[in-house]
């Protein structure tokens, strides 16, 4: 009979790498989901191109989706507690990664040689912390209206008009600096998500980077299409 002669470390290698391909998986698929609700949102903020009146009837809808069998913005709620888990997810499951990745190279140099990349890849970690900081932003100035100029819920075509609006300028800043680092995020996020879900030929991953970066500036365009049109009076 064989005898296991591995060392206890040596004997978890295979299973923390098993654990490491779900977790990336997990990321993976959590952040298609996230991919998906921006896409939608996008798509439902390019309304407002369309007057106020288009705009705010959108906004109530959404409070009233699923009725009569689900009672006034519990779809809201649902959609809010889900994309929560998901985030939540996404981000313990890159701490873990990244925790692991360093502990894999315990030895520091005194000259690292330059990591090539991209500086989407590079930049990943701070576009998240970006992103963190403004989703919570985002949320109590159009969501709960309490860092809205106006902050009128029966009024949201008045609340964007007013947030955007030239002397507030900071605003737009802030927007367009965390569509920016979405844009980044998204690019690297969704090259990596094909690799990890199976993606490995050269020509595929030909394909993956260019709809990457396709999907990255339609979602960076549309999103800062809004505030821009405000700011020079498209949109008043």
């Amino acid at each position: 009979m064989a005898v296991d002669t591995r060392t206890p470390t040596q004997a978890a290698k295979p299973a923390r790498r098993t654990s490491s391909v779900g977790l990336k998986i997990l990321m993976a698929v959590t952040g298609i989901v996230l991919v998906l609700f921006l896409f939608a949102h996008m798509i439902g903020n390019l309304k407002i191109f369309v007057g106020a009146t288009s705009f705010d009837h959108y906004a109530h809808w959404l409070r009233d989706l699923g009725a009569p069998l689900l009672p006034h913005t519990w779809f809201l709620w649902i959609q809010r507690a889900g994309l929560t888990l998901a985030v939540v997810t996404h981000i313990a499951a890159a701490v873990v990664l990244a925790r692991r990745a360093r502990a894999a190279r315990p030895v520091r140099y005194a000259h690292r040689p330059k990591v090539q990349g991209s500086y989407a890849a590079r930049t990943m970690r701070w576009g998240g912390v970006i992103i963190l900081l403004f989703v919570i932003f985002h949320i109590l100035d159009l969501t709960t209206g309490h860092l809205n100029p106006i902050g009128d819920r029966e009024h949201p075509y008045a609340n964007v008009v007013a947030d955007f609006a030239p002397e507030r300028w900071y605003v737009t800043l802030f927007y367009t600096l965390a569509i920016l680092a979405v844009g980044f995020h998204l690019r690297h996020g969704i090259f990596s998500a094909v690799r990890t879900l199976g993606q490995q030929t050269v020509a595929g991953e030909r394909v993956a980077r260019t709809v990457a970066l396709v999907l990255a500036v339609t979602l960076v365009a549309g999103y800062l299409s809004v505030p821009f049109a405000v700011l020079t009076g498209l949109v008043a």
